[in-house]
Order: structure tokens, then sequence, then C-alpha cells
């Protein structure tokens, strides 16, 4: 049984998945949008809910997370320092797909 298994394979290796989910979210985070399919959007949209709830947190450990993650300092500095402020009150559902 496949409870609670989630699976993002779209013809592509672990290592590929990872480094495009990462691209796409920094991409997210430099222009406030993207266009992309529904399925790489929506696991877009797990990844980066993730990073935003890290900026959130904010210190040392969750930043380096960041960086583990998205493999892009200036982006991970622009998430903690303009993004993650604006939804502090929120408690998540940070992204919308269109």
């Amino acid at each position: 049984m496949r409870h609670r298994v989630h699976t993002f394979k779209v013809g592509r290796t672990g290592a590929h998945r990872r480094a495009m989910l990462a691209n796409m979210v920094s991409s997210l985070i430099e222009h406030g949008q993207i266009t992309t399919s529904l399925v790489k959007a929506r696991e877009a949209r797990r990844m980066a809910d993730k990073m935003v709830t890290l900026g959130k947190k904010g210190d040392l450990h969750h930043r380096r997370l960041a960086i583990s993650a998205l493999r892009n300092v200036d982006m991970v500095s622009k998430l903690f320092a303009e993004i993650a402020p604006a939804y502090a009150g929120r408690q998540g559902g940070y992204t919308s797909i269109i």
C-alpha cells in the first residue's frame, strides 16, 4: 500500500529533481512568480512553503538548512530579510498556484 508515500518523479533522477526544485524555488524567490507545469508547481509549492517557514524562524541553523536546500546564498538572504517577515502573522499557505 502507498499510504502517505509522496512521489514526484517526472522521469528524472533524484539529484536532477532536487536541483530542478532548488532552481525553481530560487527563481520564485527572485521574481515572485514562475511559469511551469502543474505537477512541478505543486512540488515547488511544498518546498517554497518549507523555505518560508525556515525564514520565519530566522536563526543561523535554519539559514544553513535553507542554504543547503536552495544552494543560492543571495536568494536565502532575500528570503530571510524580505519575504519571511511579510508572512510573520500567517500560519501557512504562503504560495498559490494560478
